[in-house]
């Protein structure tokens, strides 16, 4: 791996970063892993209406963010910046990440939640059942740890909910900085355990940024008997305050 030290990580502050940043999102999970959930939620995601869609979702989402009882926002969408390639005058952005503070608690995050609703509407009927499947079986432990964490102090979590490094700019340390920010976050926000649920491809980088599996193996997707021939993603669940 490559480090570069002219990576710059900062909350997205303008809704017309969200074009590379989608960009950055499809070509790692559309064109590279070819993740099936993110995939059937993601119609004609290699077109320029497809990416166009795509970076209206994430601006709707970002514009909606809200806060914690601190005036924090719940939602944080981060950015990596490096002097473009092409033209060194200016930056291009090689990744992406949004952070979550997740909480049942009143004012001390959003309640994560697997209705996806609003998001699976426009979509064709079953290929909108399968990733309304795909997703509640993802988030089946996060929603289950928050509410764990309901009883504790402070009562929420810092979720890493999304990570994307262009395969163009990959192996240069982009993701690691991308991770570390929402650790030293955490941090800030009274020592929150962090947790993802962590592709193959990108597990390994988040275990040596401290990051642990809770020994249960690869998230297990309950669909329906017509989706069990297709492929899913192996995912893992991942949490900070494990002890070696």
């Amino acid at each position: 791996m490559t480090e570069n030290t002219n990576i710059t990580i900062e909350p997205v502050s303008s809704a017309e970063d969200f074009t590379q940043v989608f960009h950055c999102v499809s070509e790692a999970f559309g064109r590279q892993a070819k993740d099936a959930t993110w995939i059937a939620t993601s119609p004609g995601w290699d077109t320029p209406e497809g990416q166009k869609k795509g970076a209206d979702q994430l601006v709707k989402r970002w514009q909606n963010v809200k806060t914690n009882k601190d005036g924090k926002p719940n939602t944080i969408f981060l950015k990596a910046t490096l002097p473009d390639p092409a033209d060194a005058s200016k930056q291009r952005i090689a990744g992406m990440a949004i952070w979550q503070q997740a909480s049942f608690v009143d004012g001390y995050g959003d309640p994560p939640t697997d209705d996806m609703s609003e998001l699976l509407q426009t979509l064709d009927p079953t290929e909108a059942r399968f990733a309304g499947q795909m997703f509640k079986s993802l988030w089946k432990r996060r929603i289950a740890y928050a509410k764990e964490k309901a009883s504790a102090d402070p009562p929420a979590i810092f979720v890493l909910d999304l990570c994307a490094v262009d395969p163009d700019f990959q192996r240069r340390g982009i993701a690691q900085k991308l991770v570390q920010w929402g650790l030293d976050e955490a941090k800030r926000r009274g020592d929150l355990e962090c947790t993802t649920e962590a592709s193959s491809m990108g597990r390994g980088a988040y275990q040596k940024l401290g990051f642990q599996p809770e020994g249960t193996g690869d998230i297990v997707y309950e669909v329906d008997a017509e989706f069990a021939s297709r492929d899913k993603p192996p995912n893992l669940f991942l949490r900070t305050g494990i002890k070696q």
